[in-house]
């Protein structure tokens, strides 16, 4: 059977699959079965088999399940009260104020927790209640924390450059560096639209957050800030400075976590098995896409998919950038209607052929990658962090979706960055590799 007639079967028997509500990881396991009987390969179960037995047999794989525990364990402490209770004094005098506790509050918790639905209802629950006390703008409350959310797929630990690196066969620990930077600007560009809007609003004391803090009070603040800042280092610090492997890490952040949460008053045994409950529905979930995906991909590899989609973009002559903006249109409308981690694991078997071919770095493309899946993440149907906060706010979805559309723009923006700048992410893997 010709090969662009046995991809159209397959890609309409995805859809089907897919909008029938068959779970992703069956209807990756589905059609790779459909694509190769439909070219009368008889060793489905072999391949099967051995593909599962290589997809959750890999040592870089096990740091998956860690860092989801750490994630669980640090969403049952009191961590976002002292999150924002610290970082409130220190930027009381910025334009947008409690606004930027917001962003921040994310992006640190995102650096401990590897998971963007974690960070936003976590964050959410302290921040959204406080702001709206004190008279902050609705719209602007909403936007700052569902652009910001999205932090936990690109900070590391993100489990989704996990799934990338698992999936791309790239280095964990190379993508954890190669996500600092662009998670920063990312950051920063946020706090700058919010800084600027707040301006032009003229929002700046006319809302009731009149309060004012001593020197003495920033000080103390501080304080409530160390059990984090202790958490990250010892995270993060051990992969950077090469003293521990990804999987390594994960095991010093469970501890740390356990730890913190002892510290922190939160410790019960209760909370200890939710906890563990948590991380195990979670691995079990992502381990069954990735076997599904590891399928896939060797199921494309036989029908020939991904070398016929290949030689088609190189007889294009699209340019890096033109195939750069192609494949960002793609997966945000693929992203309208597929959460992050299942876009990743259903196009990488076809889009890194493509990616290769171009000769774009496949660490770049990673970064590249998540900061796409970050826009869909607040672009509705399926933005899945609008549907976060909006069982926290009660608010009609697509409120919540217009309210964090120009963090969609900066996530944009940034994505323009990174391409104009590619050193952005591969200065740090550079440094280490050097």
């Amino acid at each position: 059977m010709d090969i662009s007639i046995v991809g159209a079967i397959v890609v309409v028997s995805m859809l089907l699959m897919l909008t029938s509500g068959i779970w992703v990881a069956l209807t990756l396991t589905g059609i790779s079965v459909i694509g190769l009987a439909l070219i009368g390969n008889d060793s489905i179960g072999l391949l099967l088999g051995t593909s599962s037995w290589s997809a959750v047999t890999g040592w870089s794989l096990t740091a998956l399940p860690l860092f989801i525990w750490m994630g669980e364990i640090l969403f049952r402490t009191r961590l976002s009260q002292d999150l924002f209770e610290g970082l409130s004094p220190l930027l009381s005098k910025f334009p947008g104020k409690l606004l930027h506790v917001n962003i921040l509050s994310c992006g640190i918790f995102a650096a401990v927790s590897g998971s963007s639905a974690a960070t936003a209802a976590t964050i959410g629950r302290m921040t959204l209640p406080e702001l709206s006390r004190r008279g902050y703008d609705d719209a602007m409350s909403i936007g700052t924390l569902a652009g910001s959310g999205t932090l936990g797929l690109l900070i590391p630990p993100s489990i989704i450059l996990i799934v990338y690196g698992v999936s791309a066969e790239v280095s964990i620990a190379r993508l954890f560096l190669a996500g600092v930077f662009p998670g920063l600007v990312l950051i920063l560009l946020f706090m700058a639209f919010t800084a600027i809007w707040t301006l032009i609003q003229g929002r700046k004391g006319k809302t009731a957050d009149n309060v004012s803090y001593s020197f003495a009070d920033k000080v103390r603040s501080l304080k409530k800030l160390i059990p984090i800042v202790f958490l990250i280092t010892a995270v993060l610090g051990s992969i950077y400075q090469g003293i521990a492997t990804p999987t390594e890490a994960a095991a010093f952040g469970v501890a740390g976590s356990l730890l913190l949460s002892a510290l922190l008053g939160s410790f019960s045994l209760n909370g200890l098995l939710d906890s563990i409950a948590g991380a195990v529905k979670n691995s079990c979930m992502l381990g069954l896409i990735l076997v599904g995906a590891h399928f896939l991909t060797l199921a494309m590899g036989f029908i020939g998919i991904p070398n016929a989609l290949a030689s088609w973009i190189a007889q294009l002559g699209l340019s890096p950038v033109e195939l750069i903006i192609y494949l960002t249109i793609f997966f945000v409308v693929l992203g309208c209607f597929l959460d992050g981690i299942s876009v990743i694991v259903l196009t990488t078997s076809v889009v890194l052929p493509m990616v290769t071919q171009a000769n774009i770095d496949l660490l770049w493309f990673g970064i590249f990658l998540v900061l796409v899946v970050e826009m869909s993440q607040i672009t509705p149907p399926v933005g899945f962090n609008l549907f976060v906060i909006q069982a926290l706010t009660g608010k009609n979805i697509f409120y919540v979706a217009k309210a964090a559309l120009p963090f969609f723009f900066m996530i944009a923006l940034a994505i323009v960055l990174i391409t104009l700048y590619p050193s952005i992410v591969l200065y740090l893997p550079t440094m280490m590799t050097s």
